[in-house]
């Protein structure tokens, strides 16, 4: 659990670093749930807290990962989900 502005809050999967450092948040919803800009707003709270460079969201059928780009402060959508050693 996070603790997110005095309530607490799950994420559903945080892959952490061989150094137990967390990189990437993953947020699973249902196949029958469309991938919205709420699911992403959703998981970018979480990452205020956890501070990730990823961001994963899936439904089963479709995936999508993005990247935060530190110099601009915004999220890029990546083509593809990165090997676990291109995250570390």
């Amino acid at each position: 659990a996070i603790n997110l502005n005095g309530t607490s809050k799950r994420c559903d999967t945080v892959v952490y670093s061989h150094a137990a450092k967390p990189i990437m948040i993953v947020e699973y919803k249902a196949p029958h749930m469309a991938i919205t800009q709420k699911v992403f707003e959703q998981i970018a709270r979480y990452n205020i807290v956890l501070r990730v460079k990823y961001l994963t969201v899936s439904n089963g059928l479709h995936h999508y990962c993005c990247m935060l780009d530190e110099a601009s402060g915004r999220y890029r959508f990546l083509k593809e989900i990165p090997a676990y050693e291109a995250l570390v």
